[in-house]
């Protein structure tokens, strides 16, 4: 399903749904953690998406927003539920969308993956693995699952934001169900790849039916979770097929987890974008928009992926680096970001330095230059641990 139309990254693209984007450059979600430990937007963050907008992207994502705090990732996370504080929200949304860019909520779920000093984890399936433990949800609870899902989307709507996207990527709830690693459910929920990816789908369908025909559903999808007997690109290509069935306007495609000790999403992948080759196979299965992200450093790539079929491009730690690339490539300037290259960091170092210096973006302040990554990701770990007794006494976990 190729088409020989050729595209640039500032043509507009027009959604399924019937919305535009000004141009083919998103800020795919990041785990920014910069709410304010209650699932609240604090000013840095509503400042550090306005700040994106300002620089020219056609729409961000804000990463991980919960709909039930049993379930977060990070104390970080923000919250969406009808008792969050609304005005914080709105103000999120408006500050995203200057510049005529959009705003989209990550509507996420972190099951096994959740931070255990603020929930109890669970997944599909029980779990007892050095540096992960979880029960596993009843079928109620996974029935129950979509209605949540709907509920956020359908708030987000509501509040001003431009879209949203299902994360059913990078190892979290959705992704486990999608694995036969995690999932070794016996009900309609696991088993084969239709039973484990029923749970999406039926998400696809909630969300939808809760914001109605003409607002953005995307999905963030993995090619590969990159874990021997994991989620791989046979099963990927399924689920890709089945969407093209859907009513989502964009899918994301993405990989690796955050189970401990898994390869990065680059491990293998050489200089250039991650997933590409991947979406390549999956063009040829759906009509959908496919966004691309991961790996893109240059402009020429970027360009590169649009003529080989991407619809819009992801980038991410490009965007933390510069928060003007998208206009600075449109004027002509700075084709090829200066990305830091880092010696033998310590596990999650890379991470915390660049979530460190979102921080530094929000609060519109030179970014701090260490290379110190052991005393960044101990400043890292501490903000979140200042954040654990807010997020319990504001939830009651």
């Amino acid at each position: 399903m190729n088409s020989m139309q050729q595209v640039s990254l500032f043509d507009p693209l027009e959604l399924p749904c019937g919305v535009v984007l000004k141009n083919r450059i998103l800020k795919s979600a990041m785990s920014d953690s910069l709410g304010d430990g209650t699932g609240t937007p604090s000013d840095a963050q509503i400042r550090l998406y306005e700040r994106w907008a300002e620089g020219g992207l056609a729409a961000a994502i804000i990463g991980e927003v919960q709909g039930d705090p049993r379930f977060a990732e990070k104390p970080g996370n923000l919250v969406l539920r009808p008792d969050a504080d609304i005005a914080r929200f709105q103000a999120l949304a408006r500050a995203g969308s200057v510049n005529h860019a959009q705003l989209w909520m990550q509507l996420g779920h972190a099951g096994a993956m959740a931070f255990p000093p603020i929930s109890t984890p669970k997944g599909p399936s029980v779990l007892d693995l050095p540096g992960l433990t979880c029960g596993a949800l009843s079928l109620d609870e996974v029935r129950a699952l979509p209605g949540e899902f709907a509920r956020t989307a359908r708030l987000a709507r509501e509040l001003g934001f431009g879209g949203v996207q299902i994360h059913a990527a990078h190892g979290l709830l959705l992704c486990q169900f999608l694995s036969p690693l995690f999932n070794s459910r016996a009900d309609a929920y696991g088993g084969s790849i239709e039973n484990r990816m029923r749970l999406t789908l039926e998400v696809v369908e909630a969300v939808r039916a809760a914001v109605g025909p003409d607002f953005p559903v995307a999905i963030k999808l993995n090619a590969t979770d990159q874990l021997e007997g994991g989620f791989d690109a046979a099963d990927a290509l399924t689920v890709v097929r089945a969407l093209d069935g859907t009513s989502v306007d964009l899918i994301d495609i993405s990989g690796g987890t955050y189970f401990p000790g898994a390869k990065s999403a680059s491990a293998g992948s050489g200089s250039g974008p991650y997933f590409l080759g991947f979406a390549e196979r999956a063009r040829e299965l759906t009509t959908k928009p496919l966004m691309v992200t991961g790996g893109f450093k240059k402009r020429t790539q970027a360009e590169d992926a649009l003529r080989r079929g991407a619809a819009a491009i992801g980038l991410a730690r490009a965007l933390v680096l510069h928060p003007d690339l998208p206009e600075n490539w449109r004027a002509g300037r700075m084709p090829e970001p200066h990305f830091p290259k880092f010696a033998k960091p310590p596990e999650g170092g890379i991470t915390a330095w660049y979530t460190m210096r979102l921080a530094d973006l929000g609060e519109d302040r030179e970014p701090r230059e260490t290379m110190d990554l052991d005393a960044v990701l101990q400043t890292y770990n501490a903000r979140d641990e200042a954040r654990i007794p807010l997020w319990k006494a504001r939830f009651g976990i």
